[in-house]
């Protein structure tokens, strides 16, 4: 190993941002760990995996730098689909990392949302600040052979490029194949590839301190007190106005969503409708407050969902389920 006075080995972090919040998502709501990935033992992996690769002490293997790339809702778009807290969210998280952000309005085609350019702006900036700081190693968290050409420009200037690409494939709630799979070609330019999801895996399994701090903690759930008496439904405006404030059971749960007892229709809601606790933490039949609200179908759904204690049932009181079996798959309709 070179001794510690070598010279520091200076690293930059791309996040292609789609790529990467579906990677965490992944590990969230398919995997066993069930938990998101922790940019900050992120960022400790790649110093390790640096620091071996290039065989210099740990404390040579620094990061000096990290960029985050993903388009981005309009702040009236993000409001409409009740976006703006979870997008704000994210931007905390990644300030406080100091992880520069670069978004880029995504823009409507053939009625869908895309995004667009993200892969270019993303390789002109790593390879200006390549130029401007130096760097020695570029750690790209992509999968799009569309980044290909980058690798090779900055292999033409003598900078390394380790590519963190995942291997997954799983079905969705419409029963859909989902596959995300690093580029082939990408793999090939690269100079140090490295398979995170075989990495991650066997280091679970090994109970690996390194992999393990990867991920986020979950916080215990916590136990909330239950109003005295539940809002039961009446009848086909038993959901209520916007801004009803109710009690009621999970009915389905699905893979990142689920559905609340409320006629004429369950109530959908999402991971990101949790107001306090963890969504993986619900099972169908839990009790939850939420408060109704609307989509961007200006359809029923429940917000602001949180975890509460079955309610205590005056004598002789039941809660009718009977007419609230609207099958899952029916509702899925509706989303």
């Amino acid at each position: 190993m070179n001794q510690i006075n070598s010279p520091l080995i200076r690293i930059g972090v791309f996040y292609d941002g789609n790529y990467f919040l579906k990677i965490s998502d992944y590990y969230y709501f398919q995997h066993d760990r069930k938990a998101r990935i922790s940019l900050e033992g992120l960022h400790e992996f790649i110093r390790h995996q640096v620091a071996e690769e290039e065989d210099v002490d740990l404390r040579l293997s620094r990061v000096i730098d990290a960029h985050f790339f993903r388009g981005r809702l309009s702040a009236t778009e993000a409001r409409d689909k009740d976006r703006l807290f979870h997008d704000r969210l994210l931007d905390d998280i990644l300030m406080n990392m100091g992880i520069a952000t670069h978004y880029m309005p995504l823009k409507t085609r053939d009625g869908r949302l895309q995004e667009k350019g993200i892969d270019v702006w993303l390789s002109l900036e790593a390879l200006e600040l390549t130029l401007h700081k130096s760097y020695d190693v570029v750690v790209l968290i992509a999968g799009d052979s569309d980044y290909a050409p980058l690798i090779k420009k900055l292999n033409t200037i003598g900078t390394r490029v380790m590519l963190l690409n995942w291997d997954f494939k799983y079905v969705d709630f419409k029963g859909e194949a989902r596959v995300t799979r690093a580029s082939q070609h990408l793999l090939e330019q690269a100079t140090y590839p490295v398979q995170m999801h075989e990495i991650i895996d066997q280091g679970l399994a090994d109970g690996d301190e390194l992999i393990e701090t990867m991920f986020v903690n979950t916080p215990e759930p916590v136990a909330f007190p239950a109003p005295a008496k539940p809002v039961r439904p009446t009848g086909p405006t038993a959901a209520g106005p916007v801004g009803t404030v109710g009690i009621s059971t999970i009915k389905n749960l699905k893979n990142g969503f689920g559905f609340v007892v409320m006629p004429p229709n369950n109530l959908f809601f999402s991971y990101a409708d949790m107001s306090e606790g963890d969504f993986n933490d619900l099972r169908e039949g839990d009790w939850v407050e939420f408060t109704v609200g609307r989509n961007h179908r200006d359809e029923d759904c429940a917000r602001n969902v949180r975890k509460v204690d079955a309610p205590q049932m005056e004598e002789g009181d039941e809660y009718d389920e009977e007419h609230s079996e609207t099958e899952s798959a029916d509702s899925s309709e509706r989303l």
